[in-house]
């Protein structure tokens, strides 16, 4: 997951391989830009700019307190994977 320091260095690449994706397909050096600024700061390798994209933690809740998984929104008042209920 990226924290919100690490997502505004790849935000920008994202948005603008969206852009040169319709302009001249997947093969775009926005695309590849992106990919590799998201392999440094995590030290995974990912092919899918989709991926990506989803791998920021303000997109989703605190770890539920039974299973540890991230609730699915910051909303969220039930854990999905367990059914644990939110502890405020």
């Amino acid at each position: 997951m990226l924290d919100e320091a690490e997502w505004q260095s790849v935000a920008p690449l994202l948005g603008s391989s969206i852009e040169a994706a319709k302009r001249f397909g997947r093969n775009n050096i926005f695309g590849f830009m992106a990919l590799a600024k998201y392999e440094n700061l995590t030290a995974r390798k990912e092919k899918d700019l989709n991926v990506v994209r989803h791998h920021r933690a303000s997109l989703y809740g605190p770890p539920c307190t039974k299973c540890g998984k991230p609730l699915r929104t910051p909303q969220a008042n039930l854990c999905a994977a367990c059914g644990q209920a939110r502890v405020r």
